[in-house]
């Protein structure tokens, strides 16, 4: 689909009137929480939604996880919520630590544990992950990892993060284009950020040069990745734009063979064991659910995303505002 998506494909056009009943179907449902004739859940806790208008990865993790830490900055105790994508668990919602199994609640909620050392809780509906979220634990304000789109959780504030390389492709809703909802929708939001340059006007958020863990030993001194600049390396990606990592590495003056597998996908022993003695570079949320199978050829590349300062400026103005509405309400 992303060749229809991302070009001048003429198919795109054959799946128009499946993004024309696309549209009508979620005009639909928006209206039905808009009349109140389903339901949108409270909470007693700001809820901060992190998300994007577009299918595929678009950089809400890291800016979750770079969020996470700066509202403990600003003096919150944040707690995170996810859908727990891919999750086999048998019951709803989950908590997460940094040692559940992705196969149980998903490979970003335990990536998110990790690295925020903040509570987490997933659920197919987020609402009932804010519930537990903010029964069973300290927190005093709730991230959602995506969630734009789930009207039944209400929110305080709402980010849209942009695909600065990607955009919005064609421009066509869902199965036509890449679109959940249409360029219009950014209107609504309070901040809009783009992953690299996107337009002018738009706050972008940038990468610090990426750190390589062996996959064996996370406790090692991790190593800045313009050391491997000249090895040639396994790539591995199972992300929505794998793309965006192994451009990355050939950046950074690494020879890849790149390796794209379907987003969220569990690793088997066997397919990351390649029969040659090169180096085996994944992202992290790879590592998480690769690690238990892991040699000495296994590598993680560790990045982490910093916003402009004009989107930190917004932002602590949006929750000062933020913090005196929780105090008055």
């Amino acid at each position: 689909m992303k060749s229809i998506w991302y070009g001048k494909n003429p198919l795109s056009y054959l799946l128009l009137p499946f993004s024309l009943v696309f549209w009508v179907l979620s005009k639909v449902r928006r209206l039905l929480f808009l009349l109140r004739l389903k339901k949108t859940h409270r909470f007693s806790a700001p809820v901060i939604v992190v998300g994007n208008i577009t299918v595929g990865g678009t950089g809400k993790t890291p800016l979750v996880i770079w969020l996470s830490q700066h509202l403990k900055e600003l003096g919150y105790r944040p707690g995170i919520v996810s859908r727990g994508y891919g999750g086999k668990a048998s019951h709803w919602p989950q908590q997460v630590r940094p040692d559940s199994d992705p196969v149980i609640v998903g490979d970003e909620a335990v990536l998110l544990a990790r690295l925020s050392d903040c509570p987490v809780c997933v659920a197919p509906k987020r609402s009932d992950a804010v519930r537990d979220l903010l029964q069973y634990t300290q927190c005093n304000l709730v991230l959602s990892d995506d969630g734009l789109q789930h009207y039944a959780m209400a929110r305080d504030m709402e980010i849209v993060v942009i695909d600065g390389e990607r955009g919005f492709g064609n421009g066509f809703l869902l199965p036509a284009g890449p679109l959940r909802e249409l360029p219009g929708r950014l209107r609504k939001a309070d901040l809009l950020i783009s992953n690299g340059v996107w337009r002018e006007g738009v706050p972008a958020m940038t990468i610090r040069e990426p750190l390589v863990l062996p996959l064996q030993n996370l406790a090692e001194e991790p190593q800045p990745l313009s050391k491997a600049a000249g090895e040639k390396v396994h790539a591995v990606a199972g992300t929505g734009n794998p793309r965006r990592f192994f451009d990355m590495l050939q950046h950074y003056g690494l020879e890849i063979v790149p390796h794209a597998f379907r987003d969220h996908k569990i690793y088997r022993k066997k397919d990351l064991l390649f029969d040659d003695d090169l180096p085996v570079l994944m992202t992290e949320k790879d590592a998480v659910k690769y690690a238990r199978y892991a040699t000495g050829r296994h590598w993680l590349v560790r990045i982490e995303m910093v916003p402009d300062a004009d989107f930190v400026n917004e932002f602590d103005h949006l929750m000062k505002g933020l913090k005196h509405g929780q105090e008055t309400a």
